[in-house]
């Protein structure tokens, strides 16, 4: 069965929320409506419905001229196995010393290296998309330096990618928490399907809102790969669950945002010690200050 996008832009939250809503109205009917921001610093709102049958353009239009916003793209997808097309193009991916991979790609792991399976219906958190690749290399470099994490924790932990590969480093165990309960059962299978059960236990949390994270810190390394309105809304509790010493490493990060984060952390005394940018995203690896 053909499926059938219609999606537009404009400005502000409001205008956008109003203009997803009124696609509901529309008949036929779209099977899903999103309302999401782009993550450009541009302002701007994308707004799409997903149609079984060709909608009504001349709806489209008049909601389009009626919201301010720009026409409707209207597109018809081709039918597609989802799954079979992200195992061919997410090809395993090497970051330091890391080896991240689908199960389809495990004949293919070399020796020498720590695996992280992910499978590739649970696509995002592989190590394809610049915030990950970027952490992983942060902790890569960090592991060069002989540092070895006794205490980490993973906030906003997605697929557990980050905390898996904490456990891949060191005998101790690592915590990951995401605020989703979906990412969390998600993360939970690929802790299982690493074998890395008792040694990295997934839990839901906002932040370290928790009462196992609250027990075990404070924590020499907190991964926090989110976005840049959430990390600014850490970096207090950041502060308080760091060690003296510690590292965070945060990504989520727009190239251009990357300046009020450091800014931000600096102000909590916790401080850049490096900064890497990968196409339009930027990973910071932070200490916190040593009274």
């Amino acid at each position: 069965m053909p499926t059938f996008t219609a999606l537009t832009t404009l400005s502000g939250k409001a205008a956008a929320e109003k203009l997803g809503d009124a696609l509901e109205n529309l008949e036929p009917e779209p099977t899903g409506i999103g309302v999401f921001e782009v993550e450009d610093g541009s302002g701007l709102w994308e707004v799409g419905g997903y149609f079984a049958q060709t909608p009504d353009e001349t709806a489209l239009a008049l909601l389009a001229a009626a919201t301010g916003a720009r026409p409707f793209v209207v597109s018809e997808l081709p039918e597609t196995d989802w799954v079979a097309h992200v195992r061919r193009e997410l090809a395993p991916v090497a970051a330091g010393r890391f080896y991240v991979y689908g199960s389809h790609d495990a004949h293919r792991v070399p020796d020498g290296v720590a695996p992280l399976l992910i499978e590739a219906a649970m696509a995002f958190g592989t190590g394809h998309h610049g915030t990950t690749l970027g952490c992983l290399q942060a902790l890569d470099r960090l592991a060069d330096t002989g540092f070895v994490g006794r205490n980490v924790v993973d906030i906003g932990c997605g697929t557990a990618v980050l905390a898996m590969a904490a456990a891949r480093l060191w005998p101790h165990p690592v915590l990951a928490s995401d605020i989703d309960e979906v990412a969390v059962e998600v993360a939970r299978t690929n802790v299982k399907a690493n074998g890395l059960e008792g040694r990295v236990t997934c839990v839901e949390a906002a932040g370290f809102d928790h009462p196992d994270l609250l027990a075990a810190g404070p924590f020499d390394l907190v991964f926090a790969n989110i976005l840049k309105g959430p990390l600014i809304a850490l970096a207090p509790e950041m502060a308080r669950h760091l060690t003296p010493g510690g590292y965070a490493i945060l990504s989520g990060i727009l190239n251009e945002q990357a300046d009020e984060i450091i800014a931000v952390y600096a102000g909590v005394g916790i401080n850049l010690i490096h900064r890497e940018e990968i196409v339009d995203w930027t990973t910071l690896t932070l200490g916190r200050d040593v009274p």
